[in-house]
């Protein structure tokens, strides 16, 4: 689907502009015209993370005038084998300094605008509406629901691209001429269904992979070039290295670009989605210990049984002392409950606490009513009982 240019074109471009562009310039789809249009331009990046890292490099590189970023997090070690717009030199500080400072490297004449604060509900309608067009590069359902539906509600455009071990997805979603994001994912996964990168894992140049084809979308839509990615979900397996399309259609049942929407304005989106189940937050409302009180138990030789139900990579990577390994989904297909002792108290862990609370709730309906799971999990364990051990 052809789409007009999304913005005017800025008046001129200065010598050491065109010098700059030149290779854009002899292209007849970009043009001078092209060129100007993306001077002209004002994206926002949600997110300096794996997307959003090689999306901004190469929006500056293409010199879109204004980019703005919105982003609240702090440069970690862990973030470095894929986020390449931060350094080890930006260790602990903001990412959107550290994004802004590479940005303002690569190209001068962009203006950055930084946002260092959390996207939610109260400020996603006064910041999206500064700019042109939204380049969505999160990695949870909330943020994701949150940002669609901001711009249906105020008729953006947005590139939307998700990250999974070696498995990318890329899409543009504009109501105005396709399906939005709901069309395609009307409800959330439940809770604790799918692991975050966090917790699955990411091949580092998978981002680069996703964040090169948001950014290409972003200039076809910005300059009116080609045919974008509205009404088609870009699939990627770099596995078998493939690239298949599937159409999406747009809903007219959907929630909140149908014919009869629903949602007329912004919800509470972390509910909508939810951390954990409402059954895992009833199973851990009063069986939940904190990695103290786990070392305790362990150093008074209580009986217990410490079943870490995290994936076998995990576990390779740190361990608390005495756990043993059964995945979350071992419990899930009830295989793993008949190897269960009945003589010790069952205490469950995972990375942060989200997949043992969701353990926890199938061993309290099955009758295990005393088992407990660690607050904060593996992550806590090391924070507070043994920092020397490497987090994940």
């Amino acid at each position: 689907m052809s789409l007009p240019p999304l913005v005017e074109p800025a008046a001129e471009l200065t010598v050491d502009e065109v010098r700059r562009y030149s290779r854009h310039l002899i292209i007849p789809d970009v043009g001078m015209d092209g060129q100007k249009r993306l001077k002209n331009a004002k994206v926002l990046a949600v997110g300096a993370g794996g997307l959003g890292s090689p999306a901004l490099m190469y929006l500056a590189a293409a010199g879109v005038g204004t980019l703005g970023i919105v982003e609240f997090d702090v440069v970690d070690e862990s973030n470095l084998q894929r986020q390449i717009i931060h350094s080890q030199a930006d260790i602990g500080k903001s990412k959107a300094l550290s994004a802004k400072e590479t940005v303002q490297g690569i190209n001068p004449y962009v203006q950055v605008n930084i946002h260092e604060e959390r996207l939610d509900s109260s400020n996603v309608l006064e910041l999206f509406a500064q700019y042109d067009l939204i380049v969505d590069g999160t990695d949870n359902f909330a943020t994701r629901y949150l940002v669609n539906d901001a711009c249906v509600l105020l008729n953006k455009p947005y590139v939307w691209g998700s990250i999974y071990r070696f498995d990318g997805q890329a899409s543009v979603f504009w109501s105005e001429h396709g399906p939005c994001y709901r069309c395609l994912y009307p409800e959330p996964p439940p809770p604790g269904m799918v692991p975050s990168c966090a917790e699955g894992g990411v091949l580092g140049v998978l981002c680069a992979s996703i964040g090169s084809i948001q950014v290409t979308e972003a200039i076809k839509v910005l300059t009116g070039t080609g045919e974008p990615l509205v009404g088609r979900l870009m699939i990627y397996d770099a596995l078998e290295m493939t690239y298949r399309q599937v159409k999406v259609r747009k809903d007219p049942n959907c929630a909140v670009c149908g014919e009869n929407p629903t949602v007329t304005e912004l919800i509470d989106y972390e509910a909508f989605c939810g951390v954990v189940s409402d059954e895992a937050q009833a199973a851990a409302k009063d069986s939940t210990i904190t990695p103290r009180q786990l070392k305790e138990w362990i150093d008074s030789d209580e009986k217990i049984d410490i079943i870490d139900v995290r994936e076998p990579n995990e576990y390779e990577i740190v361990s608390i002392p005495g756990a043993r390994l059964i995945p979350k989904n071992e419990f899930l297909l009830g295989n793993a409950l008949s190897d269960l002792p009945q003589d010790r108290r069952i205490v469950l862990h995972c990375k942060t606490g989200v997949r043992s609370a969701e353990v926890l709730a199938v061993l309290k309906d099955a009758g295990f009513s005393d088992a407990v799971h660690v607050g904060g999990g593996v992550i806590g364990w090391v924070n507070q009982i043994e920092p020397e051990k490497p987090v994940y």
